[in-house]
């Protein structure tokens, strides 16, 4: 054969193939990937996009697959390397809306040094449709006998499938990949209160799920129902709610489970269950055991202080004192112990104010209900509310149960706030507002709580200054100072002194289990002299160290030399166990003497103490201050406590 009829043999072929793509009753593409351009396209692709051939010739092939530009780069790709690819992935659109279900098949073809790609879209439904008739034809050439046993078959099923639908106690129903409810069994008519002929058809979400139990929109792009046949994963609720036909909400569970046909997800299945006795039985049952822990709680925390008002009895059978504030301060608590006005007991640390606020619970008509004490000066000020208020479980971060407040356990008692002058100034007004309505709500909760306490409030600060200062309420103040009493401090009362260290020194030897031990009447003098600045606590801890320090039945009283009675004295030998004749000395002091005075007595409690401050044995404890308290003198007077540890670590 010569070269011409080559040529025109080769040119026939070439006639063929392209009558083989353009003709092809597959729907087919070529496609320069490089470029993203479909070179030619064939009828039947045409056809099935719904555009005509010229339209498609030198189109973008991404502009058929908006939004899919990545997956159809890995498509190409995946057929340049292999030689072939095909994936189902890639979604076509017509341009009326109509979106193909498809599957892309690419085949690689070098031309002239360029890489091409002849791609093959194949119509899932259409092949779905031609298997539908397939099955179809194979049944009629079965002959009508068995036609009529496969209907007969069908039917039987369906039947059987109602029958199990209607004897099902769950409610059921169906919906298609549209949201449109398909069917509803007898027990979920039941249950919602509509029938199937008014919910078959329509969106059910926005019929029976519409809106949260709290009224919140429920949008449907957030139901689980409708994500199950979006997603193609099974949803289970524990705890929902449907809308009934009446308007009422129904607790529910349930589980949306996905309906494929082919592989594809068509819509969705529901079976719910009505638990809304089973929530309120839950609810209760949790109220219950709420408030069982509650009173619980709360007799605990009475039990507890009951316990430390029996040891505080024990501590101090009475108030101990002849002296003339003494008698002064039993008239007032005679007088005001009946009534249930709002008492405000001022003075220094350690001078019984708190003894005070006990005679008072113990003499009015409360007594038999628990006096409360809440040191003010020890809560954090981010703990005051739920402290004083209580609050309820999850009401903020740590609050893993209910809590009942010290006004709520002072109900029917006494509430003692100690360290009033503590209470942050936010929290003042509403404290108020609790002592002029005997109301108030714990944190996170709505309900007001009524109650009937009466407060006794103490404080170490000049209150009215505070008051000039901004730190505390004016009309706080008065609502606390309808009756006043003055604790006056030890040293503007040497007369009680022998009394209350004879007082001390029995108890504590009693404590202690030693033998009973006795001052001599220089001891009792030097007592005397002594300004004690922690007033009766601190004689309290001078009296325990000394009877811990006794030998041979003899007390050695550990007080600053500056102080010491430097006179001796024929009597000093003598007893004075309870002595309460002799004169107190009149020691004047300038406020130099005073800081030379507090120096003094601060370091020789630290060098007993060796330089430690807080805790037991402390210098702080030995003074009978609080730790803060002597921090806070011992810097004024520029004091290291390292200079008196024995361990040379501790110092700088």
């Amino acid at each position: 054969m010569d070269v011409a009829s080559l040529h025109q043999a080769a040119a026939h072929t070439d006639f063929l193939y392209q009558r083989a793509f353009v003709e092809n009753s597959q729907p087919m593409l070529l496609v320069h990937p490089v470029t993203d351009r479909i070179v030619s396209a064939n009828q039947a692709v045409a056809d099935l996009l719904g555009r005509s051939i010229d339209d498609l010739r030198n189109t973008p092939m991404s502009l058929l697959h908006k939004g899919q530009v990545p997956g159809l780069v890995v498509f190409s790709q995946a057929a340049l390397y292999n030689g072939t690819a095909w994936t189902r992935s890639l979604n076509l659109t017509r341009p009326d809306g109509v979106e193909i279900l498809n599957e892309h098949h690419a085949t690689a073809l070098r031309h002239e040094g360029e890489d091409y790609l002849i791609i093959t879209i194949a119509d899932l439904e259409a092949r779905h449709r031609r298997e539908v008739d397939s099955e179809a034809d194979n049944y009629l050439r079965g002959g009508i006998a068995e036609w009529r046993r496969v209907e007969r078959f069908f039917h039987e099923i369906e039947r059987q499938n109602q029958l199990i639908l209607g004897a099902a106690g769950e409610g059921i129903y169906g919906v298609n990949g549209d949201g449109k409810t398909t069917f509803v069994n007898p027990a979920a008519e039941r249950m919602l209160g509509w029938t199937a002929d008014q919910l078959v058809g329509r969106e059910i979400h926005a019929i029976i799920h519409h809106s949260h139990v709290d009224g919140e929109p429920y949008h449907a792009q957030h139901c689980p129902i409708y994500n199950a046949f979006r997603d193609g994963v099974v949803r289970r609720i524990d705890d929902e709610v449907f809308w009934r036909r009446d308007g009422k909400p129904m607790r529910v569970e349930y589980t949306s489970t996905p309906i494929r046909d082919h592989g594809l997800v068509v819509g969705a299945v529901i079976v719910f269950r009505d638990i809304t006795e089973r929530k309120m039985a839950e609810e209760k049952l949790h109220a219950a055991l709420a408030e069982v822990d509650r009173l619980r709680e709360r007799l605990e925390l009475e039990n507890a202080y009951l316990q430390e008002e029996i040891l505080s009895t024990n501590n101090h059978h009475e108030i101990i004192g002849q002296s003339a504030a003494i008698q002064s301060a039993l008239k007032q608590i005679d007088l005001v112990a009946p009534t249930d006005a709002n008492v405000l007991i001022t003075g220094e640390s350690g001078t019984g104010k708190e003894l005070i606020a006990r005679a008072i619970h113990q003499a009015s008509h409360r007594r038999d209900r628990v006096m409360v004490r809440v040191n003010c000066a020890a809560i954090p000020h981010e703990l005051f509310e739920s402290e004083f208020f209580g609050h309820t479980r999850g009401a903020f971060t740590g609050a893993i149960r209910d809590r009942v407040g010290r006004f709520e356990l002072a109900d029917g008692g006494t509430l003692f706030l100690d360290e009033v002058g503590e209470i942050p100034i936010e929290l003042q007004g509403k404290l108020l507002r609790v002592l002029q309505d005997q109301k108030f709500e714990r944190i996170g909760e709505e309900h007001t709580r009524e109650v009937n306490v009466r407060l006794i409030a103490a404080t170490n600060r000049d209150l009215k200054q505070e008051v000039r200062n901004g730190r505390f309420r004016e009309d706080l103040y008065f609502r606390l100072n309808v009756f006043p009493i003055e604790c006056r401090p030890l040293r503007e009362r040497p007369d009680d002194i022998p009394a209350l260290a004879a007082h001390f020194l029995r108890n504590i030897c009693h404590r202690l289990n030693i033998a009973q031990l006795k001052l001599t009447r220089g001891q009792v003098r030097d007592l005397q002299n002594y300004p004690w600045p922690g007033n009766a606590r601190e004689l309290e801890n001078a009296i325990e160290r000394a009877a811990i320090l006794a030998r041979n039945g003899k007390l050695h009283i550990d007080l600053p030399d500056s102080h010491r009675d430097r006179h001796p004295h024929p009597d000093d030998t003598k007893d004075t166990a309870g002595h309460r004749g002799d004169d107190p000395r009149n020691i004047l002091l300038t406020e130099d003497d005073r800081r030379q005075m507090d120096r003094q007595n601060i370091t020789a409690a630290l060098r007993s103490s060796k330089g430690k401050v807080f805790g037991a044995n402390g210098a702080a404890e030995l003074l009978g201050l609080k730790p803060t308290t002597l921090t806070s003198r011992m810097k004024k007077l520029k004091i290291d406590r390292r200079d008196f540890s024995p361990d040379p670590a501790g110092r700088d």
